[in-house]
């Protein structure tokens, strides 16, 4: 489970996050692109933009359960 004390500097503030166990799959940049980048140099992924509507929270969600090692959270500030 992704934990928010260890979430990546990258990440912009609010619900969604990555913490520092990502391993730069790029899953959740493929599943959710709008959402979610890569930082090559650092080799870990970042929330680039928090969703809004359903349809964007659902592709998050979708991102959430994808990560191999439950590196993404929903439960940020």
């Amino acid at each position: 489970m992704a934990d928010k004390h260890k979430r990546n500097s990258e990440n912009v503030l609010g619900k969604y996050f990555v913490d520092d166990q990502c391993i730069a799959c790029d899953a959740c940049v493929v599943e959710a692109p709008k959402f979610f980048a890569m930082n090559d140099k650092e080799g870990r992924a970042y929330v680039k933009k928090q969703p809004i509507t359903e349809k964007e929270i659902e592709e998050c969600e979708n991102a959430l359960t994808g990560c191999p090692v439950e590196a993404i959270g929903n439960d940020g500030d």
